[in-house]
């Protein structure tokens, strides 16, 4: 009886391999598919990256509050430039800075007068030479870009900003020349906000009396007067047009510049304002006085 019961050798149990199938049967409520381990482990980099994305939302939420808050405490009082002229600018400041900064001088020429101390024929070359559409527009000129755009693709360069007589009062009062997504956001916003405060008139005014024409020289009564040695009252039509002729660049190009394209710009600028009729309504006509006579000797800017 005890043989019979007794395992052959093809019956022998193999003591390891009981061991795993006992292993392999214990685990079976617990092991998971390759499938199952490759989305755990794919979840995990997915999780990471939420957190990160969070964050980042959480610190741009965070700086775009401070930015705000920020704009709101030191925002302009445009409306009050109905009546009030600013005691300073933007471009007067960082003017000063640098020559702080480079320990030399840091005076300015800077007489302010009122509009009617302003010859029209100084208000008609500016807007000939600088916003054609200025008194048809609310603040920004659809035209003037695309005349941007076709001479950046005409002479082979990256197109510049076609600014508006207002837009150039809201940079040259508030803002700095570098260009960036949040300076460009608050000049729209302050160039909206002077169209809505302030007249044609005030704005033109606050333009000619800021604008820069030298270096350290700014706003046409210093400008007439140190290039000229008048009051901007008495400027001639060729006067004005030299005066404005230089605006683009006013380190540069002044009545005592001998460029070739500034002279053009003279002309051009003298031609311009005969086609413009509406001038004579909006502004007045121009104003008698020689346009072939330069001054014999005019100074140069301030170095």
């Amino acid at each position: 009886m005890e043989e019979e019961s007794r395992p052959t050798e093809s019956e022998s149990v193999d003591p390891t391999a009981e061991d795993q199938e006992e292993e392999a049967t214990e685990s079976d409520g617990t092991s998971e598919s390759p499938i199952e381990q490759a989305m755990e482990e794919s979840a995990v980099p997915r999780i990471a990256w939420r957190s990160r994305a969070r964050l980042a939302a959480i610190v741009a939420a965070g700086a775009l509050a401070v930015w705000l808050l920020f704009t709101w405490i030191t925002w302009p009082d445009v409306a009050a430039l109905r009546t009030e002229n600013p005691p300073t600018t933007a471009f007067i400041e960082m003017y000063r800075e640098a020559r702080q900064a480079a320990g030399e001088n840091d005076a300015v020429a800077w007489q302010p007068v009122p509009y009617d101390r302003i010859s029209v024929n100084l208000k008609r070359a500016v807007v000939a030479a600088e916003d054609t559409e200025f008194f048809f527009h609310e603040g920004f000129s659809t035209h003037e870009m695309k005349e941007a755009l076709k001479k950046a693709i005409r002479e082979g360069e990256a197109p510049r900003g076609a600014s508006t007589i207002t837009q150039q009062v809201a940079k040259n009062l508030w803002l700095t020349p570098r260009r960036s997504l949040t300076r460009k956001l608050r000049e729209a916003m302050l160039t909206k906000q002077l169209e809505k405060h302030l007249s044609k008139a005030r704005i033109l005014d606050l333009y000619l009396n800021i604008a820069e024409f030298g270096p350290g020289l700014y706003g046409a009564e210093a400008a007439s007067r140190h290039y000229f040695g008048r009051p901007a009252s008495d400027l001639t039509p060729r006067q004005a047009a030299m005066l404005v002729a230089g605006l683009p660049r006013p380190k540069t190009w002044n009545p005592a510049s001998d460029s070739e394209y500034y002279r053009a710009r003279v002309e051009r600028i003298l031609a311009v304002q005969d086609q413009l009729d509406y001038l004579d309504r909006y502004i007045g006509p121009a104003e008698p006085g020689s346009i072939d006579v330069r001054p014999p000797e005019v100074p140069s800017p301030t170095p």
